[in-house]
């Protein structure tokens, strides 16, 4: 029997799994496909760390650590929901959460003084921050628009905020000091075992990192962030919001940069409220309360403080007297500066692009802003985009062309797999990285407070990822650009490896540029404005970040592209969109039993899914499967079914119901096998007739709060329950 596993995630998609995962199930058992979950939820992965401490019935395996081996396989079809990739606010809160439903677990160690603590903090640290996506992505990502979701949002474009001549909002980057202008790279000649070390002034030599086992033809970077020059950076950036009249913003990845970017983050705070922590950073310190987590972390304790109270009317003089700051939720007053998880960079620069380069103010209205993204590898796209935009107005959704993307990500490409060899530095001195025989392949001058970071990339994902490009330029007949900065040297070594690999395939009649950053975002905006279509090239910091900004402004939303990773070894990983896990989504959810959530991502990633099953296990009904779903899907977005915005239209679950009644109906209505189509066409009628009596017990559930037991930790009985309110539609399913 063919397998698909579908994972077990977190906040929005999870809870839609609950409603959509009975429809995909029943359906594909008729194909002869089985479909099994894996817990990979923030929560699943924090109880998997500590069995000893657990009762048999808490115990769970390792599910990540399992898929991770099994994406190795050529037999592996993965499809893979979006995660909370976990910074330590939002790390902490789960532990306190799966505390109360009773797991033994150790509170999450500020600092490390014991071995306990030591421990406990090693174990967490394999839970946060990006934890999931290197271990699954065993390739290199093929992600796009599909046509359906274009040809849809040319028809029905979505609203776009106007953009003026005379906007002040503009991108702050370093520039200079900062980890694009420090960086060094070196390609590995042989296989190898690396160390990192700090020398200090006085000799001393500290081990950071041993151990580093590299291979032929690695690309290996070390850079550093310098803390004075960020500081100067930032407080400049404050002034300069303050003297323009314009919202000051900090755009991070404290999610997927879960070591440097919270320190970064810190930096801003404690720059932002600089008065504050100079007369009052020693009693915050000693209660345990860090600027890296934010002002919402803060707050919390100060009610544990004798000056807790003076503390936070100095907080809030502070805030009074810099620049107006942009808001997460000005209602609330949470602000840009809470929760270092709030706003992340690729999500929340596309959406301020689209709203006119607006972001919300504290009074609750839309202003320009002046966006602080300190290193400045990768800020001038954001400054071409609006740029651009000043110059010629929004974008037109109902025109516009697209931007795929074909991503270098496979075995923790680049950035994203620096965590274990990002350290804050804790003496002035040097940092260099040396190889087995002694040679020190790359070295740095820094000082106490910097950051300093090393990453890596693979000869073959390299390589694996010039292939995916030249196949998709062909098979779509689309220009391709490598973003790639000689100026920058790992970008230099890059384009080394592509001059050495894209004579291995057939490059005649393409077109292939190679192009920096800035540059290549403003030959695929001019093109846009064209119709035309561009396919970006991209390492994985900027397969994240224009996956998020070309999709948001083509078609409104990140959460519809089709993302298929095609494993190195030959198995297949889906991946259901981008666009983050929608933690507003719950919160509407547990308030008015409503939820926004759009599961499109999944119905496109389940169709490439079975898809994959026809073509290598030669399933032919897992091809009929998918047929009949894309055709169901095309029908779904006509008739406009993704979920309303507000109370009283069909949510989440009202979708699931309207494609899971096409589905069955393209089903019935095929001819490739008759016996599918017998099946279906009983369940295909009994929907047709019971349509109105299920939208309205739908419906009938908004409006009131809803138990779901749990945020990180839903009880699956009681969101089961709220996710699947329609008796009549439950029964019709079970039919089958």
């Amino acid at each position: 029997m063919s397998k698909i596993i579908y994972t077990h995630t977190d906040e929005a998609p999870l809870l839609a799994t609950y409603s959509f995962l009975p429809i995909v199930s029943a359906y594909a058992a008729k194909a002869g496909v089985d479909v099994e979950t894996r817990d990979i939820s923030l929560a699943g992965r924090i109880i998997a760390q500590f069995p000893e401490r657990l009762t048999d019935e808490q115990r769970q395996a390792d599910a990540l650590a399992e898929l991770g081996e099994l994406a190795h396989d050529p037999s592996a079809n993965i499809i893979k929901l979006p995660n909370i990739s976990a910074s330590v606010p939002q790390l902490k809160a789960a532990i306190a959460e799966l505390q109360a439903l009773g797991y033994d677990l150790p509170d999450f160690p500020e600092s490390v003084e014991t071995d306990e603590q030591k421990d406990a903090r090693e174990r967490y640290g394999r839970v946060m921050g990006s934890a999931v996506n290197p271990v699954l992505r065993q390739g290199n990502s093929d992600r796009r628009a599909p046509a359906s979701v274009k040809n849809y949002a040319k028809a029905h474009p979505h609203r776009m905020g106007a953009w003026t001549a005379d906007s002040k909002t503009n991108v702050a980057t370093m520039g200079h000091d900062d980890f694009f202008s420090n960086e060094k790279s070196v390609i590995i000649p042989a296989d190898d075992t690396l160390r990192i070390e700090h020398v200090a002034a006085d000799g001393t030599v500290t081990v950071l990192k041993d151990g580093l086992k590299v291979l032929a033809g690695e690309v290996v970077d070390g850079t550093f962030l310098d803390a004075a020059a960020l500081d100067a950076f930032l407080a400049e950036s404050i002034e300069r919001a303050k003297a323009e009249g314009v919202l000051f913003s900090v755009h991070l990845k404290a999610t997927m940069m879960k070591v440097s970017d919270p320190i970064i983050f810190g930096h801003v705070v404690k720059a932002f409220f600089k008065p504050v922590f100079e007369k009052y950073g020693a009693d915050l310190a000693a209660a345990g309360l860090s600027a890296n987590d934010g002002l919402g972390g803060i707050f919390a304790g100060l009610d544990a403080l004798p000056n807790g109270a003076e503390i936070r009317a100095a907080f809030d003089a502070a805030l009074a007297e810099g620049p107006k700051m942009a808001m997460v939720n000005s209602d609330k007053g949470i602000t840009n500066l809470h929760v270092p998880s709030d706003v992340i960079v690729d999500a929340s620069m596309p959406a301020m692009i689209r709203i006119g380069g607006h972001m919300w103010g504290p009074d609750g209205e839309e202003a320009d802003t002046l966006a602080v993204i300190p290193d400045s590898s990768y800020a001038g796209i954001y400054q071409t985009v609006i740029d651009d935009c000043r110059a010629n107005g929004a974008l037109d959704p109902a025109t516009m062309g697209s931007v795929p993307n074909v991503g270098l990500m496979a075995q923790a490409a680049e950035e994203y797999g620096s965590h274990d060899k990002t350290f804050e530095i804790a003496a002035d001195g040097t940092v260099r990285v040396v190889n087995g025989a002694g040679d020190v392949l790359m070295e740095h001058s820094v000082h106490a407070g910097d950051v300093w970071r090393a990453c890596q990339t693979k000869d073959a994902p390299i390589r694996d990822w010039v292939k995916l490009a030249v196949t998709r330029a062909r098979l779509s007949d689309t220009p391709a650009v490598f973003w790639l900065n000689s100026r920058r040297a790992h970008d230099a070594n890059l384009i080394t490896k592509l001059e050495q690999y894209l004579p291995e395939h057939d490059t005649d009649g393409l077109e292939i540029h190679v192009m920096d950053p800035a540059e290549a975002t403003a030959f695929s905006l001019a093109r846009i404005r064209q119709g035309l279509d561009t396919i970006s090239v991209t390492g994985n910091v900027l397969r994240d970040y224009n996956t998020d900004l070309f999709p948001i402004l083509e078609v409104g939303t990140s959460a519809k592209m089709l993302s298929i990773v095609p494993l190195m070894n030959g198995g297949g990983l889906f991946e259901t969109g981008a666009g983050g896990s929608a933690p507003k989504h719950v919160q509407q959810l547990v308030e008015e039993d409503y939820l926004r959530w759009d599961s499109l991502g999944e119905f496109f990633a389940l169709a490439a899914s079975f898809e994959h099953l026809a073509v290598n296990e030669g399933n032919a009904r897992a091809q009929v499967l998918a047929d009949t779903l894309d055709r169901a899907t095309g029908t779904f977005l006509n008739e406009d079914r993704s979920p309303g915005r507000k109370l009283g239209t069909i949510d989440n679950r009202g979708s699931h119901f309207y494609l899971a009644l096409y589905w069955a109906r393209e089903l019935a209505g095929q001819s490739e096998d008759a016996e599918l189509a017998t099946t279906f066409k009983p369940l295909a009628e009994a929907l047709a007739a019971s349509e109105q009596q299920i939208v309205d017990e739908l419906l009938a559930v908004q409006g009131k709060p809803a138990d779901i037991g749990g945020y990180y930790r839903p009880d699956a009985a009681k969101a089961t329950a709220v996710m699947r309110p329609s008796a009549t539609f439950n029964e019709a399913l079970a039919s089958l």
